[in-house]
């Protein structure tokens, strides 16, 4: 009843939304000009709030329509190389009239960006995949919408998300004739990331990657526990399965699927952070009021991504909860894919560089370094460990601190394990 009873709401207060947007459009007057009466740009103001929080928020678009590299602009457009069920992996083109640029070109990293399958769409990485395109030939895992897929395509668990890995690995080797990938997870996946990794070592298979880049990411959540971790600890798994795994309504194509429906993991984001929102959203009424346009767009941008959710596969949620956060399968040995025994000390030839922000409370400080204790056979050459100050969890992977010192330390790390 949970997902019935978000849908009715949602019905509900459409016809509100329809009004307020309505009520926008013939107040937009009063925004454009700066001579206007207060009570109009409040009026106006009080409309776009109203639209907003009766908004239907749909997945954004990358948008990144070029980027510059030395001083030259390349044009960027979006392919998929890959289509499966719950996921196409996305890749970035570039386009550069100049041949020497081109030319240049060719021989960039291939980098493989895992975005997290935890409630928000790969759009959320934009920031993250803007800075490395161009010096890098740049691919991203784009998830699927769970309550999109029909039952037909079968359940989607942790043993899946590391074949799409070990799958997407290996074709970028193929494709790019033996070239191997750089590989960044960020956040969540940092565990299938580190597990398929584990696996090419154990077989040593030739399409290993140069280097993993591990950004936030819950590889041992016993360490430095926060309020996720906590909150994860005091309910079983049963309690989740009772209370936050839902059918996916008749109405869409994947009627019937077992997920954790978006909403609830946004619910559970905004939670965390409830004043930081709160404060967000009245600042936000202010700088309507006043004109402030350049504030007023930077709030849309981010709360338009913000609130754009996805539903995620029951069977995986449940799964990453069992993994990371109770059973605690990787750090302590004990994981397997399929029967066979996932040992991250299997890892030689593949760099691991660890990225991790002070003021995280989703994945807290010391819980992504652990990686470097469990692949113990990673020479100390091809190892290092980044703690940004003054950041939280998206802060690693997005805005000025990402831009102007992680990123570029990522690069450099990339490029002196392998090119």
């Amino acid at each position: 009843m949970l997902y019935h009873f978000h849908e009715f709401k949602n019905a509900v207060l459409w016809p509100t939304h329809l009004a307020s947007e309505a009520a926008q459009l013939m107040l937009s007057p009063f925004n454009q000009n700066d001579t206007a009466p207060s009570y109009g740009k409040f009026l106006h103001a009080s409309s776009e709030m109203l639209e907003r929080g009766t908004r239907i928020y749909i997945k954004p678009e990358f948008g990144i329509p070029n980027v510059e590299r030395d001083g030259h602009v390349l044009f960027v457009t979006e392919s998929h190389l890959m289509e499966k069920s719950f996921c196409r992996l996305t890749k970035f083109d570039r386009h550069s009239p100049d041949p020497s640029v081109r030319a240049s070109m060719e021989d960039d990293p291939i980098v493989l960006i895992v975005a997290p399958l935890s409630g928000h769409f790969a759009t959320l990485l934009r920031d993250t995949a803007r800075a490395m395109i161009p010096h890098h030939q740049t691919y991203i895992t784009d998830w699927g919408d769970a309550k999109f897929i029909p039952l037909s395509q079968g359940e989607f668990t942790l043993e899946s998300y590391i074949d799409y890995l070990l799958d997407m690995i290996r074709t970028l080797h193929v494709l790019h004739q033996g070239r191997r990938v750089h590989i960044i997870a960020v956040c969540q996946p940092s565990v299938p990331v580190l597990a398929a990794v584990s696996l090419l070592a154990a077989y040593d298979e030739p399409c290993q990657p140069y280097s993993m880049t591990l950004m936030g990411g819950p590889i041992d959540t016993r360490i430095n526990p926060g309020v996720v971790n906590e909150y994860v600890k005091s309910h079983s798994i049963e309690w989740f399965e009772r209370h936050i795994i839902t059918n996916v309504p008749i109405y869409y194509k994947g009627a019937g699927r077992k997920v954790c429906p978006g909403f609830v993991l946004l619910g559970g984001f905004m939670h965390m952070n409830a004043d930081k929102h709160a404060a967000a959203s009245a600042n936000h009424f202010q700088h309507l009021v006043r004109g402030d346009k350049e504030s007023a767009h930077h709030h849309r941008s981010f709360y338009d991504e913000y609130l754009a959710v996805l539903d995620v596969p029951g069977p995986y949620f449940i799964d990453s909860l069992h993994h990371a956060f109770k059973e605690h399968t990787l750090p302590l040995g004990k994981m397997t894919w399929k029967g066979y025994k996932i040992d991250p000390r299997e890892i030689r030839k593949t760099a691991l560089l660890t990225v991790e922000g002070e003021l995280d409370d989703i994945s807290c400080p010391g819980q992504t370094y652990a990686a470097h204790d469990i692949c113990e056979n990673i020479p100390m050459s091809k190892r290092r460990a980044h703690i940004q100050k003054n950041v939280g969890h998206y802060g690693i992977f997005n805005g000025r601190r990402w831009r102007g010192v992680i990123q570029p330390k990522v690069a450099a790390f990339m490029r002196a394990n392998g090119g």
